[in-house]
């Protein structure tokens, strides 16, 4: 059976794209230990506080306990996954609004020095996903915002239409797009 997982860098929209994915009907795989707060008043449906990495890293994440079910696993988190049949929804955002963001929410503005390893790690995720064949889409935070519609179904058809498209778009909320590049 299939692993759907929503990754990307830190701040780039995954915690909307799981949103999307709930209100279309999808299976999502969360819990409550990640309270919502004033970066994500929505919440960040992920599981164990974000911690899964920290699992995949010494391979005692359950992987098979959330088979048809989506996950949200960060950038970082990828190449750990274990063997298996994936889908993967690679959010993207502009590095300059993220690192903004992750600045915003730690409180250290010492990560706006840290371009350059965000942007590596950025494209060694999705050359990762590229050379092992793995299934993904890279979906762009920003062209979410701007045309809902017309991304929500990109995503749609590559999950193989499983979505009900109009209650997805109701995940999307322009109010939340914070930090942007001027």
């Amino acid at each position: 059976m299939t692993n759907y997982i929503v990754s990307g860098l830190e701040r780039s929209g995954t915690s909307m794209m799981m949103q999307i994915l709930l209100h279309g009907g999808m299976d999502i795989a969360f819990d409550e230990k990640r309270k919502p707060d004033e970066n994500n008043p929505k919440g960040y449906f992920e599981l164990e506080g974000g911690k899964v990495i920290n699992r995949l890293m010494d391979s005692t994440f359950p992987m098979e306990n959330y088979n048809g079910r989506a996950i949200k696993v960060t950038a970082y988190g990828l190449k750990f996954l274990p063997p298996g049949d994936y889908r993967i929804i690679y959010m993207t955002r502009d590095i300059d609004e993220i690192l903004a963001s992750m600045a915003k929410m730690s409180g250290d503005l010492s990560v706006l020095e840290e371009k350059e390893i965000f942007e590596k790690l950025n494209m060694q995720s999705m050359r990762m996903l590229k050379e092992k064949g793995i299934p993904h889409i890279i979906v762009k935070y920003n062209d979410v915002l701007k045309d809902a519609r017309k991304e929500i179904e990109r995503v749609n058809e590559f999950l193989g239409g499983v979505l009900d498209v109009d209650k997805a778009m109701n995940a999307v909320d322009p109010s939340l797009y914070r930090n942007r590049k001027r």
